[in-house]
């Protein structure tokens, strides 16, 4: 006899966007271009952040390595994304932004290849973080620089946060996290 089940499929992890765990499917280059893979985050805390070291948020970094420094040890991982997409405040290669970033504010948290994050040509990462958690008004776009996602342990994008919310308003939503 044959199983009726036979032609069913698991939904594939790696392109089914409605997966809400798909995130630790997925990976992004490093400055060097080497493949930083998010299935190293499961039981981690995962706050995203696509950033711009020219742009008027920019002391927001501040803010972000000091969680990165605070939370690191209890499983807390900040992942910059630099983008060049609004207003052309990140111009420089990945090399030059990393510089910028660790002279400028003191930055130690990765810092991953600049990439867009609307459009055609948005990165993976940030097609998923949108269809998973759209924005104010239920906006998907991204709308400016520096906002905010957050990933539970689990993989599951479960926090969005815009331009203005400053990483230190993060802090009791990251540790409630952090203490599931």
């Amino acid at each position: 006899m044959t199983s009726p089940f036979r032609h069913i499929r698991a939904p594939d992890l790696t392109t089914d966007f409605r997966n809400p765990f798909r995130i630790l499917a997925m990976s992004a280059d490093d400055k060097s271009k080497n493949p930083v893979d998010f299935a190293d985050f499961k039981n981690k805390v995962v706050l995203i952040v696509n950033t711009a070291s020219k742009c008027g948020f920019a002391p927001q970094f501040n803010g972000l390595e000091n969680l990165h420094q605070k939370y690191k040890d209890q499983g807390l991982i900040v992942l910059g994304f630099p983008s060049n997409q609004f207003g052309n405040q990140e111009p420089g290669t990945d090399e030059e932004v990393q510089q910028v970033c660790q002279v400028n504010f003191g930055v130690t948290f990765p810092l991953l290849s600049k990439i867009e994050v609307n459009g055609d040509n948005a990165h993976e990462v940030y097609k998923y973080l949108k269809d998973q958690k759209a924005g104010i008004a239920g906006i998907k776009k991204i709308k400016w620089n520096f906002e905010k996602f957050i990933i539970n342990k689990q993989g599951k994008v479960v926090l969005r946060y815009s331009s203005i919310t400053k990483p230190e308003d993060l802090e009791k939503e990251i540790i409630k996290l952090l203490d599931e």
